[in-house]
């Protein structure tokens, strides 16, 4: 299941990672035509989005033990949604022993002391993508 899971959020990863690339590629981040950015589907579409950045983060929440790694990982889950999710799936799931047979609890039940570095530089980087988006 690790192995499985591993696939599945490496695949998570770059395909956001070249979907977002590819989109910023073709047009501005803030350049949503306001037909799109009023409709009602886009606007059910953002609530859906961030309930669910919400969601995995109360998870996320639990799992860091410093105020500071929570703190770090809102801004990023809600800066970058799906990638910085991802992020921190994966950096749980290398953290453990495929072959393990408890691997899988650990991975989601196992509190980190709440470690900044990951945390710290998705924030920023989500942060230098929206101003450079604005600014551009």
């Amino acid at each position: 299941m690790i192995w499985f899971l591993r696939i599945l959020f490496g695949v998570v990863l770059a395909s956001m990672m070249a979907v977002t690339s590819w989109a910023g590629g073709q047009c501005g981040l803030f350049a949503i035509p306001p037909t799109v950015l009023h409709h009602p589907w886009f606007i059910a579409t953002l609530f859906d989005a961030y309930w669910g950045f919400v969601t995995f983060y109360v998870w996320v929440a639990w799992k860091e033990r410093a105020t500071m790694a929570r703190l770090l990982w809102f801004a990023a889950i809600v800066l970058l949604g799906n990638l910085a999710m991802a992020s921190f799936v994966m950096r749980e799931l290398v953290a453990v022993d495929a072959g393990d047979p408890g691997a899988l609890d650990r991975v989601i039940i196992k509190q980190n002391p709440g470690r900044l570095a990951l945390p710290g530089a998705l924030a920023v980087a989500g942060v230098v993508v929206y101003l450079g988006a604005w600014l551009s």
